[in-house]
């Protein structure tokens, strides 16, 4: 069993999709496609005890628009891995198990490697120093950090949610300096996951001062234009991350998408009617 200090706080109330009103003087089903997906990509999808459902007419009256286009735009979703439709139930953000994690965190490490590699061919000085000024504000005091959070929940819990914010950009811009439009595409749907899964295991075992050593021994690579230990310095640094779900992981599969795996469940004796909501933050069930 996983240290319990190890398992994410989840939040107890129901999780809300931020999303803003649509330009009704373009396409709608594009534009609800784009405005769902960047919501769901900004959520924090494992931090929530309860499944993510959305709610076709709550989105529909958030959104502005019919229901027509949310559909189709949930259509679209559904075939990139978004969210599942379940029989009777309704539609629901896709939720990994510890395994499936696993997976795409190693799949991920071969192709952050390659972007590194590729980075250090290709990426411009500019964007190297820019990648290391993001990393030297952290470069000291993480430790510390991170001692402090656990001991008063406060200051030290703001600065590590800093970091967590500028790693998950280091990430995305070792993939965008890699000049290759393809990684990028192929790592974009990925990234949902991936972004959730590093916003909670930052916060664990003082990965954060662990992660920013990492982080500089990548840039100093990538300014010494070495592409092989800018490829395995990458790849180790988020097989690590894989190495860490592996151990400590198993809170995944309480809060992953796994029951429909088992049974869809009968249909709803009741139905869900969810709280009245605002244009920003939309109730999901």
């Amino acid at each position: 069993m996983p240290d319990a200090r190890l398992r994410p706080a989840q939040k107890a109330d129901r999780p809300t999709l931020d999303v803003p009103r649509l330009d009704t003087g373009t396409s709608f089903r594009k534009e609800a496609y784009a405005a769902l997906k960047r919501a769901i990509t900004a959520m924090d999808i494992y931090g929530y005890a309860h499944e993510i459902r959305l709610d076709e007419r709550r989105l529909s009256e958030g959104l502005g628009v019919s229901r027509t286009p949310i559909r189709e735009a949930m259509t679209l979703l559904e075939q990139e891995g978004f969210v599942r439709t379940r029989p009777r139930r309704g539609i629901f953000v896709v939720r990994k198990t510890k395994r499936e994690i696993v997976e795409m965190i190693t799949v991920m490490a071969a192709l952050e490697s390659m972007a590194a590699r590729l980075a250090a061919e290709h990426a411009a000085d500019a964007e190297i120093a820019d990648l290391r000024r993001l990393m030297a504000a952290f470069r000291t005091g993480l430790d510390a950090t991170a001692k402090g959070a656990r001991a008063d929940g406060a200051n030290g819990g703001e600065r590590l949610a800093e970091y967590s914010d500028a790693n998950i950009a280091f990430h995305q811009a070792i993939i965008k300096m890699s000049g290759c439009a393809l990684l990028a595409e192929m790592t974009e749907n990925l990234f949902i996951h991936m972004r959730a899964i590093r916003r909670i295991t930052i916060h664990q075992e003082n990965r954060a001062a662990r992660s920013v050593t990492d982080h500089m021994r990548i840039i100093e690579a990538l300014e010494r234009r070495d592409p092989e230990l800018a490829e395995r310095l990458a790849r180790e640094h988020t097989l690590g991350l894989a190495a860490h779900v592996e151990r400590h992981g198993d809170f995944l599969d309480a809060t992953g998408d796994v029951d429909w795996r088992r049974s869809d469940g009968p249909p709803s004796q009741k139905p869900v009617t969810p709280a009245k909501a605002g244009v920003q933050g939309l109730p999901l069930t």
